[in-house]
């Protein structure tokens, strides 16, 4: 391995993998090779014909998948339709900018994937001094996106997307969501859309280990009670790649189906079909996935300790309204 490459890969994995703040060398255009976060040798595979790269899908509307140029990739975000939340400007980052969504060669799945980046003991909300209790890197559809990316009363969004969460991601028995669907306020602020219809999270138990999590959250006029309808070993998901099928219509009689199936070997590790929920909120202008990382971390950082720099990975986004 060359001296220049070593340079440049101890203070990315010092970020990836400690629980202190280090702030890693840009990652440059081009091929960031690797197959995990924190490999020692990240080198791509080269293509053979006994190991083609998978060939991008022609791109269309609603469509969101890593292109291989990492300079461009907020660009790409915007581009295809999606909204960003990043800490880029946060703490230490305000005088070193960070990109805290970046693409990498994944050698399992042979492609460009987008590695979300967060830093327990610098990232922060937004920039908002008002909430200094958690942290976000995610992406999203929003008002500004494509009517067939946010969905109205009564319309159907089918959803699409491969993620891959760190072996050894640390939780809180709080909340770590990766991905939830929520409203869009409208333009008085006066919509319900303060909670999310559903949650994925990681959780610690009190009892002991983790748990990935599906919940649904009822409107506010209902009492905004949370149901955790899905509870599967955390274990089962960690370092490991997963494709998610989520198809949901959208309204007060709605109905939820999600499939959630683990790429090495085929396990279906979550199936949910057709299980009718409450999915609307009164004066919405549309309703919308997000992804990414969003964790409580406490004031003060006061529950830091239990949590840790976390690189999620995630690749190959789709929405389509059916």
């Amino acid at each position: 391995m060359k001296l220049s490459r070593i340079i440049f890969l101890i203070p990315l994995m010092m970020a990836a993998c400690g629980s202190g703040f280090e702030i890693p060398d840009p990652i440059p255009g081009g091929k960031p090779g690797g197959s995990t976060p924190g490999d020692e040798d990240p080198v791509e595979t080269p293509a053979t014909p006994e190991n083609p790269p998978e060939n991008p899908p022609e791109m269309k509307l609603g469509m969101l998948y890593a292109d291989g140029n990492d300079a461009g990739t907020y660009d790409l975000i915007l581009r295809c339709g999606y909204n960003k939340e990043q800490p880029d400007s946060s703490g230490a980052h305000s005088s070193e900018h960070f990109r805290h969504i970046r693409q990498r060669y994944d050698n399992i799945l042979r492609k460009y994937v987008f590695d979300f980046y967060l830093h327990i003991q610098n990232d922060d909300d937004r920039g908002l001094k008002n909430i200094t209790d958690r942290q976000r890197n995610e992406i999203k559809t929003d008002a500004k996106s494509p009517a067939c990316m946010v969905a109205q009363n009564g319309e159907t969004l089918r959803m699409s997307w491969k993620f891959m969460l760190p072996a050894g991601m640390k939780t809180t028995n709080k909340f770590s969501h990766i991905h939830q669907l929520k409203g869009i306020d409208n333009s008085a602020g006066n919509a319900d859309v303060g909670n999310p219809l559903i949650t994925f999270t990681c959780r610690s138990l009190s009892s002991g280990g983790q748990q990935f999590q599906i919940i649904h959250t009822a409107p506010t006029y209902q009492g905004s009670t949370n149901t955790t309808f899905v509870k599967v070993d955390l274990k089962e998901f960690l370092g490991q790649w997963v494709t998610v099928t989520e198809t949901v219509k959208f309204s007060e009689q709605g109905s939820y189906t999600v499939s959630i199936v683990r790429m090495s070997d085929g396990k279906e590790l979550v199936s949910v079909k057709n299980k009718e929920l409450y999915l609307w909120r009164d004066g919405t202008t549309g309703l919308r996935p997000k992804w990414g990382l969003y964790r409580y971390f406490g004031e003060g950082r006061s529950m830091a300790s239990q949590l840790r720099d976390e690189i999620l990975s995630f690749a190959d986004f789709n929405i389509e309204k059916l």
